[in-house]
């Protein structure tokens, strides 16, 4: 079993995780919650608004009930969708292992640095100094799921990742390492060099010049 699926097995055995379960499958009242789980209304209340601060639930449009004022519905996120699939990560192995058979190294690469630059599109150009535009570009490499640092020594700005987002794929293929490569080299303006760990627990690291 993967850490992935460990951790599903247990937050959806606590009773958070048991709401979520819920709302996955239809935006419910508190009563409806309250009624399915054997809960009180104020300790289903309690929770929700443990989940709406975490962003996991959201309420939805209210539902006229036969009496009185129409009642909050609540339904997840789609961000808690995605966080709680692993649908994602399994096809991202999956795909990068079907083109591996079909593509040279070079021309993975190449791909994924394609890919990269793709990513970037997406995100504003900020200004700054090399050093602001490099926090900014190990904030992107977080919202990945990656956790970062940046570290500067003899003129070279680091970034250091704990964990790889990408590890999953990484692992057998440090080509993927270029889409990360590209991306943040496009953030910071500036050519970025892989310094990467692709052993059994890969690990981030990306360098670029101070100037």
């Amino acid at each position: 079993m993967n850490s992935v699926t460990r951790w599903n097995r247990k937050f959806y055995a606590s009773t958070r995780g048991r709401i979520v379960r819920l709302l996955r499958r239809a935006a419910l009242t508190v009563d409806q919650i309250a009624r399915d789980l054997r809960l009180t209304d104020n300790a289903v209340r309690a929770h929700l608004a443990s989940l709406e601060r975490d962003g996991l639930v959201e309420q939805d449009a209210p539902k006229r009930g036969s009496v009185g004022k129409p009642a909050h519905t609540y339904r997840v996120t789609d961000e808690t969708n995605q966080l709680l699939s692993r649908a994602y990560v399994v096809v991202f192995a999956r795909l990068i292992d079907v083109l591996s058979e079909r593509m040279s190294p070079t021309e993975l690469q190449s791909l994924m640095r394609t890919v990269g630059k793709r990513l970037a599109e997406d995100k504003p150009r900020v200004g700054g100094t090399r050093r602001e535009r490099v926090e900014r570009a190990a904030a992107l490499l977080e919202e990945l799921g990656g956790a970062t640092s940046v570290e500067e020594h003899d003129g070279v700005l680091r970034i250091r990742g704990y964990g790889c987002p990408l590890g999953v794929a990484v692992r057998g293929h440090a080509e993927v390492c270029g889409s990360v490569q590209m991306l943040l080299s496009e953030a910071v303006g500036a050519p970025v060099r892989e310094c990467c760990d692709h052993g059994e627990r890969p690990q981030c690291c990306f360098e670029v010049a101070v100037q």
